[in-house]
């Protein structure tokens, strides 16, 4: 009984990760294989944000009821959620949910949250508070576009593969560089899955065409919802580009439109959609970098499970 205990004690942690772009299949797919057996640790950046619920597809109430979710509506949008404050917060999350006898289940669609769990953190030193609040005011007063102009000139390779409308990774990359002399980009990103834990790795993918139409069909279906009306109410609460969670598809759009003017809702959900269909491109390519990972379709239950059963995680 003794050496078991030990042997026990001394095994590494074990979790899923299940990922794959927007309106991809995940949360279908989580109830189907998962909802009796785990818990639920969101890497979905947006979600960790009260009010914001329509826009990032937050799981509903029935589902939340039937398997316990964690790092939901823990920040105000006005609040910052960092990467590295996702892998702090899920790292002590997994433990304890295997102490209950679940398997610890990471799902969402933040590829950096993901990666950053699984491969460890850039090397890039902590942000310095005085040198954050600079930043953030010279692009309260200059603007985002002068922001990533700047970003091209002092770090090409992070302007390369950052989105323009990204305020968070602009203003990280503009920070690091000013207080360090070098580029973001210089720093080491491990490229190794780390071996404190046994991640296993499942991407969820589907052909573009598909991708699209339930694209389509979730944007129609926010708005059927009242995504127009959470919108306002954010609004009302005074939202505005200096709120981390308004960064975010479906809610820069509405900032777009609001100080253009054109706020019809046939614009703004032609908008969401198109940038919605760029991200989840950007997402898959981001994504198949990824090592160790199983790519399926989300149809491909049996399959999945057969992956699972591999890797050592039964969900009978």
């Amino acid at each position: 009984m003794r050496s078991n205990t030990l042997k026990r004690t001394a095994a590494k942690s074990r979790a899923v990760v299940l990922f794959g772009p927007t309106a991809v299949g995940k949360t279908k797919l989580t109830e189907a294989l998962f909802s009796s057996c785990s818990e639920i640790i969101n890497a979905d950046s947006v979600q960790v944000y009260r009010g914001l619920d329509i826009g990032s597809a937050k799981p509903d109430a029935a589902l939340r009821a039937l398997i316990p979710h964690h790092l939901l509506d823990i920040r105000d949008p006005w609040e910052q959620y960092t990467a590295g404050d996702f892998v702090r917060d899920a790292m002590a999350l997994i433990p304890e949910i295997e102490k209950r006898g679940r398997i610890p289940l990471v799902t969402g669609g933040t590829g950096y949250y993901i990666r950053q769990l699984v491969y460890g953190q850039s090397e890039a030193p902590a942000a310095d508070p005085s040198i954050r609040s600079a930043v953030a005011s010279e692009i309260a007063d200059k603007g985002l576009d002068w922001a990533y102009a700047e970003l091209e000139r002092v770090d090409p390779l992070s302007h390369a593969r950052i989105s323009a409308n990204d305020a968070y990774r602009i203003s990280r990359a503009l920070e690091v560089q000013r207080q360090t002399g070098r580029p973001l980009s210089s720093f080491r990103v491990p490229s190794a899955i780390r071996d404190d834990v046994d991640f296993v790795l499942i991407c969820l993918v589907r052909d573009r065409g598909e991708l699209d139409r339930r694209i389509v069909e979730r944007v129609e279906g926010m708005f059927r919802i009242g995504h127009y009306d959470e919108l306002r109410r954010l609004f009302s609460m005074g939202a505005c580009r200096s709120w981390p969670a308004m960064n975010a598809i479906g809610y820069r759009e509405a900032l777009d439109a609001r100080d253009s003017g054109e706020a019809s809702v046939r614009i703004l959900k032609e908008d969401i959609i198109r940038a919605t269909r760029q991200y989840a491109k950007r997402q898959m390519t981001f994504f198949r970098s990824f090592s160790q990972c199983g790519f399926f379709h989300p149809d491909d239950i049996d399959a999945i499970r057969s992956y699972l059963a591999l890797n050592g995680v039964c969900i009978d």
